[in-house]
């Protein structure tokens, strides 16, 4: 059993490497400024990643753009980084039940006020600083994720 609950953070690194990497292309894609400088996908890409520091050769690309699909259709545009944040928010959110006694009544209620009630009636960096007491933070993230401890 314990090898089971140690083999979960397997592979974290590699694998928020290659997410962060195909947000990073996918943003590189979406902010070009002049496309005549680009003559070619794969120059581009790597120099994208390389600006960043994510041309890993042990990390490579997940999706090269010509079959990239979620940045070119089905209205993730420069969104592909929302998988990361959506994340993000999901374990920040956690950590407040956590801290505050679990899964409460009160805890529920809160959460029901502050997330769910007022779907996209208003800014969600607010509702989610509302719900929690502060801006979302990434500890949450790297913690369950187990890249730091």
């Amino acid at each position: 059993v314990k090898k089971i609950k140690n083999s979960k953070t397997f592979n974290e690194g590699y694998n928020v490497t290659e997410l962060v990497a195909a947000a990073t292309l996918d943003m590189a894609w979406h902010t070009v400024t002049n496309e005549n400088e680009i003559t070619a996908a794969n120059d581009f890409e790597n120099k994208a990643l390389e600006k960043y520091g994510l041309l890993v050769k042990e990390v490579p690309t997940r999706y090269h753009s010509p079959y990239f699909l979620h940045i070119w259709a089905n209205g993730y545009s420069a969104g592909y980084y929302a998988y990361m944040w959506s994340e993000m928010l999901d374990f920040d959110a956690y950590k407040y039940f956590e801290d505050h006694g679990g899964m409460t009544r009160e805890n529920g209620d809160r959460f029901r006020k502050y997330i769910l009630s007022v779907g996209n009636a208003v800014d969600l960096n607010e509702a989610f600083k509302k719900f929690t007491g502060h801006d979302p933070e990434i500890t949450p993230l790297l913690k369950g994720r187990g890249l730091i401890k």
